[in-house]
């Protein structure tokens, strides 16, 4: 898969340039940054493993998003740490493919375990005689396997299409490897027909996912409106998500929208910045929200901060 039919072995990130100025400041922040991201998704990861009464769909479901999350940032905080302090930002070819690979299958994941969430909530509170049968442990294995192995099989179709593109440029002025930005350095347009294809196949596939994602809480509403005990399930377990869900649309729809049609008129640190949003906003928020809004989890990482401190 990582062979290349051109003499690039290279790529040179110039999206750093501009802000090496500021490069132990910004090293600082993203430390910080990456190491608050570890703590708080493996507090709820580690919270939700230990505690047997949230081994529960809602609950896992939880955890693998989480774990999807760190799986994600993985693929950029480390890279991006080194470059802030190296004076030449440089990735092999390989390392490109596979950043690309990593970091566009772990939001293609987020999407799925976040369609999974809802049809979870919608089973639970529309369709709670047959919750149990419906979600059951051997079902929720599959669905989290369906969740990791179908994305990562259809980003993977896509960077493969890529690795065997003829490429006249090493330069990328991202921070990071965008799969899309590494089609646009091919020599000859023509041979992108393939990938432009299955790019645009893959957008639809995952639109319908976000259909998915929309569809169940339709129900859900319409049922919770004329239910108190419903209405007051819906704001403890879907108000979480639905947050969750806001910041990551609204994070990758900036992103998707910037590699396909931003101007190279914006300023560089404009541009860093949406860039980065999905690997910075929902990583945090994700295990935040859950974290103090759902009592089981927020009670058992208060319960092992207290019997630390005594």
């Amino acid at each position: 898969m990582m062979h290349n039919s051109s003499h690039v072995r290279f790529f040179f990130l110039s999206g750093l340039n501009e802000s090496m100025d500021f490069r132990v400041a910004l090293f600082s922040v993203t430390l910080l940054c990456y190491c608050f991201i570890v703590l708080v998704n493996v507090a709820v990861v580690v919270a939700i493993v230990l505690d047997k009464n949230m081994h529960e769909p809602m609950y896992i479901l939880l955890g693998t998003l989480c774990i999807n999350g760190l799986y994600g940032t993985t693929g950029f905080y480390p890279k991006f740490l080194w470059d802030l302090l190296s004076p030449v930002h440089v990735i092999s070819y390989s390392g490109c493919l596979v950043q690309a690979l990593v970091m566009h299958s772990s939001v293609s994941s987020d999407l799925s375990i976040l369609a999974l969430m809802s049809y979870d909530r919608y089973v639970a509170i529309c369709r709670p005689l047959v919750y149990h049968s419906v979600m059951s442990k051997k079902r929720l294995l599959v669905f989290v396997s369906l969740s990791w192995f179908t994305p990562f099989c259809i980003i993977g179709t896509n960077v493969f299409l890529t690795s065997r593109l003829k490429l006249c440029s090493q330069y990328i002025a991202r921070l990071f490897c965008v799969n899309w930005v590494i089609v646009k350095l091919a020599c000859y347009p023509a041979d992108t027909n393939v990938n432009n294809i299955v790019a645009y196949i893959t957008i639809i596939l995952f639109v319908f996912n976000g259909v998915f994602v929309v569809w169940p809480y339709v129900y859900v509403i319409k049922i919770c409106v004329n239910s108190l005990e419903n209405r007051a399930k819906f704001m403890q377990t879907c108000v979480p998500h639905l947050t969750s869900l806001f910041f990551f649309v609204v994070t990758l729809l900036f992103d998707v929208l910037y590699i396909r049609f931003g101007s190279n008129s914006l300023p560089q640190r404009l541009k860093n910045f949406v860039a980065v949003q999905f690997l910075f906003l929902p990583p945090i928020l994700n295990p935040l929200i859950y974290g103090f809004k759902l009592t089981k989890i927020r009670n058992r990482i208060l319960c092992g901060i207290i019997f630390k401190t005594e």
